[in-house]
């Protein structure tokens, strides 16, 4: 009987479409940052730098979600201490297809006071009227300054210069599509580093960082306090400290994982219906059409380019040329553009958006919710 129930499961599972399968988050990189010939910050004394406590961190929360998620695969940017380009640590992302880009950094600044760990996702400052440029930029110029060593970097960061305020616009209007994700996954970390080895909390940021530009996939990067201070310094010297913020952020994965996993299983069950119902407003092409915004439940089908906190004008030469329907969810503004009454009218032309906008792909619209294609 036994024997039977077996062979019935096992041809069970030949059958399954092999998306099925393999559904879940499976691969995470993590990113220890600096490295090399940049040591990132440095302690007062000269004695502890950046990249040394990122990377041990790093390879410690790697160890223990292979041991407690035996199922991911885990892929670290750099496992010694050597240079790695930012352009380079989201391209291993990006070729290894990650469902999630975390990058390690410890923080600085020349006061001794502030202490604390920050969670960031790519983006314009989340405070209303806040000037991005003036507040948190010392940070951010930091943070990207690293390309300053890399041979021909404005050829390959296409003329950003992370001493020009006026550099940071571009990446205002490219931010990262995953922005709800990316904002779910920091906010999970916050609350899980809450209580730990770095005791104040600094909150969830969105700052305008060039490695998680680059990636095609929810992203963050986490400041694990301050080495110019000396309480967060003292905790970083300890190894079993580092083990605990490792710790944190293994349980922050895992649970941002099984939400991850239980959304994507429940997508798979969701078929596009036979007649789809028409949508509130007719499809939209390049250059035409008036502004939309969703509020009718009807499904329809579209392409997001981005998502921002912020709602842009419609005219604005972010979306050349295209006339977008904005979707606000609450947290994000989503930018969808060539809505159609069936999943076949948004892949027409998802070949074309996708050579102005890379991280572009098809969605699923129901009034404010808005779901990923498989």
């Amino acid at each position: 009987m036994k024997r039977t129930i077996y062979l019935l499961l096992a041809a069970f599972l030949l059958v399954l479409p092999a998306h099925a399968q393999d559904i879940g988050l499976t691969t995470l990189v993590i990113d220890p940052g600096h490295g090399g010939k940049d040591p990132g910050t440095v302690s007062r004394d000269g004695k502890y730098y950046e990249k040394t406590f990122t990377l041990d961190i790093s390879k410690k929360l790697a160890e223990k979600i292979k041991a407690e998620c035996p199922g991911v695969k885990v892929i670290l940017t750099r496992d010694s201490d050597k240079t790695v380009a930012l352009n380079d640590r989201a391209e291993i992302a990006n070729k290894a297809d990650a469902q999630l880009f975390m990058s390690i950094h410890i923080n600085a600044v020349p006061s001794t006071g502030p202490n604390g760990f920050s969670v960031h996702v790519l983006g314009k400052s989340s405070q209303k009227d806040r000037d991005l440029f003036a507040y948190n930029m010392n940070v951010c110029k930091r943070e990207n300054s690293v390309i300053l060593l890399e041979d021909d970097y404005t050829t390959k960061y296409q003329g950003f210069d992370p001493n020009d305020p006026e550099s940071f616009i571009f990446m205002q209007l490219m931010q990262n599509s995953h922005l709800e994700q990316s904002l779910e996954f920091a906010g999970i970390i916050s609350k899980s580093l809450d209580g730990g080895p770095v005791s104040a909390n600094r909150g969830v940021w969105q700052d305008p960082f060039l490695v998680l530009w680059r990636t095609a996939m929810p992203a963050v990067l986490v400041e694990l306090g301050f080495i110019s201070n000396a309480t967060d310094l003292s905790v970083l010297k300890n190894e079993s400290n580092r083990d605990k913020l490792a710790a944190r952020l293994c349980e922050a994965f895992k649970k941002y994982k099984d939400g991850y996993d239980r959304s994507v299983a429940l997508d798979v069950e969701v078929e596009a219906p036979s007649k789809p119902s028409k949508p509130a407003d007719a499809p939209v092409a390049a250059g035409k059409g008036n502004v939309q915004e969703s509020g009718n439940a009807a499904v329809s089908y579209g392409v997001q380019i981005f998502a921002g906190s912020k709602k842009l004008d419609p005219k604005d030469k972010a979306f050349m040329g295209y006339t977008p329907l904005i979707v606000n969810t609450g947290k994000v503004y989503k930018y969808i553009i060539a809505v159609s009454p069936d999943v076949d009218g948004a892949k027409k032309d998802f070949a074309n958006i996708r050579k102005k906008y890379p991280d572009a792909f098809i969605v699923k619209i129901e009034g404010e919710k808005v779901t990923m294609q498989k």
